[in-house]
């Protein structure tokens, strides 16, 4: 069971291909939180709303394919469903999980370095140490997943989805033929905000005037929301910008792609393509521009 969200301005698409080869799809009309909430067209506040929106969005996906999973698993149990309370707690435990792997132990280690190299204990080293022992612990998971075999599977849908945007982008037919020409990294990728995320938190925790590991570790909870909006307005001026010094510094997440994109095959591609094809088709038919948002 293997699929793809495709996103246009005002409306989404997950294409789902069953163990049986049919491919069903779920899609719906999603407005721009900034035209229902004006705080959300503002620096830093639209990354947020955009963010938000992002996750509100990928749960739902997730929900579908899920729901998708057990019913294909059980074609007798044709109401089968992952209820939304579990939804919620994977979300929850997701959510503890992030905040324990790259808040809590960077914070720890750095800490217990601290008490060993007094060079450490300075408030810039010690935050570039912490950033550096966060973005080596995110390198390594990404590079474990990618070792499981499910989890590759995963990643050649990425890579399908950045090729057949591409191909769209490009103007040439979409096809399946044409977009596996494209190249699986692109720079709107998520796992570029994630890598920019973690450098510009470097420099907001450097600005914390706290000792305390209480108060460090309060902080970086605190500050997820301001650091996530100061990451989106980044790469959206790099992306206006390109060539100048913070389009060279979101350049890394490019390279990041080696690891979260694989090469797909035909079949994985023309799911991202039908995913594509019914958001366009619902954007149509509201007006709205044929755009990947």
């Amino acid at each position: 069971m293997e699929g793809v969200m495709m996103r246009a301005p005002h409306s989404y698409c997950v294409a789902v291909r069953k163990t049986s080869g049919e491919i069903v799809t779920d899609e719906k009309l999603s407005p721009k939180v900034s035209e229902k909430y004006p705080i959300f067209r503002f620096p830093v506040f639209r990354g947020l709303g955009t963010l938000g929106q992002a996750l509100s969005i990928g749960m739902k996906a997730l929900h579908f394919s899920a729901n998708a999973l057990l019913q294909d698993s059980d074609p007798k149990a044709a109401k089968k469903e992952m209820s939304s309370g579990m939804m919620t707690l994977s979300l929850g435990l997701s959510l503890a999980f992030f905040v324990f792997l790259y808040k809590f132990v960077p914070l720890y280690l750095a800490t217990a370095l601290g008490k060993v190299f007094p060079m450490v204990r300075g408030r810039i080293p010690f935050n570039l140490v912490d950033g550096l022992i966060r973005m080596a612990i995110f390198l390594a998971y990404l590079y474990a997943m990618s070792l499981w075999k499910e989890m590759r599977r995963v990643f050649e849908y990425h890579g399908a989805e950045h090729r057949v945007v591409f191909n769209f982008e490009s103007g040439l037919p979409v096809t399946v033929e044409n977009a596996q020409t494209f190249s699986t990294f692109h720079p709107r990728c998520g796992t570029s905000f994630l890598l920019v995320v973690m450098l510009v938190s470097i420099g907001v925790y450097t600005l914390l005037p706290f000792d305390s590991f209480l108060l460090k570790f309060a902080g970086r909870i605190v500050l997820l929301p301001l650091i996530a909006g100061l990451s989106y307005e980044l790469i959206r001026f790099a992306a206006k910008h390109r060539g100048g010094l913070l389009a060279a510094l979101t350049a890394p997440g490019l390279w990041l792609q080696r690891i979260t994109t694989k090469p797909p095959a035909p079949d994985q591609t023309a799911v991202a393509i039908e995913a594509l094809q019914h958001a366009m088709a619902l954007e149509k038919s509201q007006g709205g521009k044929l755009v990947i948002a």
